[in-house]
């Protein structure tokens, strides 16, 4: 029985490592948590770029990063737990790259290098203001990351929430949850919407 493939998605400070771990309580107990960038070999090469690295590959280099990083991820870790039967719960999938790549490449272009990888049983996107977004940011303590400005949140936010439609019209099965509520709140509406 192949197992079911749960994806959670947002911008940075929407919430999403939050719901994974609460997640994690309620799904079953042999449910595989992972998350992308991975801490794989080439995960970690695609952080040190998102912490603005001066040794890391430059920013145009990220959708073919992400995109190797994720097939690593797909054909080691996730296939293998599908088909086990176990669930998959991943904090960020496709459209982490088709949101943040979209800023300096087509979007179309990003979709050609993702658009194999297996479709998810369901996409939690959950969709914070700008303003929610960065004060959990600053509330973390974290060296800030290339996007964590109120500026790039902006035009990041508004790129999710086109690559949501743009995925949706591909069979994609999106479940838009409203992350500015109580955290609480969002994991009700995350596990009313679960496969």
């Amino acid at each position: 029985m192949k197992g079911s493939f749960i994806v959670l998605e947002g911008l940075d400070g929407a919430g999403t490592t939050t719901q994974a771990r609460a997640l994690l309580a309620i799904l079953p107990p042999h449910t595989l948590a992972t998350n992308e960038p991975t801490a794989g070999p080439i995960g970690r090469v695609a952080r040190q770029s998102l912490r603005g690295d001066p040794e890391a590959p430059p920013l145009p280099a990220l959708p073919w990063l992400y995109a190797a990083d994720r097939a690593d991820h797909v054909h080691r870790e996730v296939l293998p737990a599908l088909e086990a039967g176990r669930t998959v719960l991943s904090d960020r999938y496709v459209p982490s790259s088709l949101a943040y790549q979209s800023l300096t490449h087509d979007l179309q272009a990003v979709w050609e290098l993702n658009h194999r990888f297996p479709v998810p049983d369901r996409v939690f996107f959950v969709d914070v203001s700008v303003e929610t977004a960065l004060g959990r940011i600053q509330g973390r303590g974290e060296p800030a990351e290339i996007y964590d400005t109120e500026e790039r949140l902006r035009i990041v936010r508004a790129a999710y929430v086109e690559v949501m439609a743009f995925l949706a019209e591909r069979g994609w099965p999106i479940v838009h949850i409203d992350g500015d509520q109580p955290i609480d709140a969002v994991t009700a509406a995350i596990v009313a919407g679960l496969p």
